[in-house]
């Protein structure tokens, strides 16, 4: 195959891949990052302490992360072609994909959110703030270097995910490389495919860490601005009450 006949597949490739991920982190982002602060505030000792809770949403986290994607896809292809209408293409593709991102990132936002001080959120507490001015205005904020690498850990998994899609015919790189670079020996084809999957992950990667150091250097957890990311919030409390 030359370079010519590549090409259009190729970049329909990519264009499909980066669709199936948007769409997937987007989703993923807007479900796990409420259910990996419900984890937080529902555990002991939580603002909203309630173990039964947690311990019944963490099981389900925990199941749905330890399903093998390729089940996954499978299990859901019922509710896929409920959801979109069908089961093969791009479309279809972002159900599992987004499903199964979701308990993955619920974690990652579980474990940022518990590392922030827990004095700023005694602090707030002091000056009347509620459960949700806590949650906005510092475990949020106070987090998001943490949030931002867990945000690209998890653009880096859906891609790996997305191309694991392309086996059942979901498009994408993935779907190149099987379809061209294993069942037709289109050898080069296949590597040319890995070589734009490691470049694509590569800045993700790069674009991801230097956003998470600007905002740690712009003042994060042990940077100096807290005090007074504290001090706007309290003065909005006091406002309020």
């Amino acid at each position: 195959m030359t370079w010519s006949e590549m090409q259009p597949l190729l970049s329909q490739a990519c264009w499909d891949t980066l669709y199936m991920v948007g769409w997937s982190t987007l989703i993923a982002v807007v479900g796990g990052l409420p259910l990996g602060v419900l984890l937080v505030l529902t555990d002991r000792g939580g603002l909203l302490q309630n173990v039964l809770a947690n311990k019944v949403i963490g099981q389900i986290v925990n199941v749905a992360r330890s399903m093998p994607f390729i089940i996954l896809m499978v299990a859901l292809m019922n509710f896929t072609r409920w959801v979109t209408g069908t089961t093969i293409g791009r479309e279809a593709a972002i159900v599992p994909l987004a499903i199964g991102a979701i308990p993955f990132f619920a974690r990652l936002v579980e474990t940022a959110v518990r590392e922030v001080d827990g004095g700023l959120v005694e602090a707030v507490q002091s000056m009347g703030g509620s459960t949700w001015t806590v949650v906005r205005k510092v475990l949020v904020p106070e987090s998001l270097p943490s949030l931002i690498s867990s945000t690209t850990t998890t653009v880096v998994a859906l891609i790996g995910y997305s191309a694991m899609a392309g086996t059942v015919g979901a498009g994408g790189l993935g779907d190149i490389a099987i379809r061209y670079g294993y069942q037709r020996f289109e050898t080069e084809l296949m590597w040319i495919t890995v070589a734009i999957l490691a470049v694509v992950i590569s800045v993700i990667q790069f674009a991801g860490d230097y956003a998470a150091r600007s905002l740690h250097r712009r003042g994060g957890r042990s940077g100096p601005v807290p005090k007074l990311r504290l001090l706007k919030a309290s003065t909005a409390t006091s406002k309020t009450v």
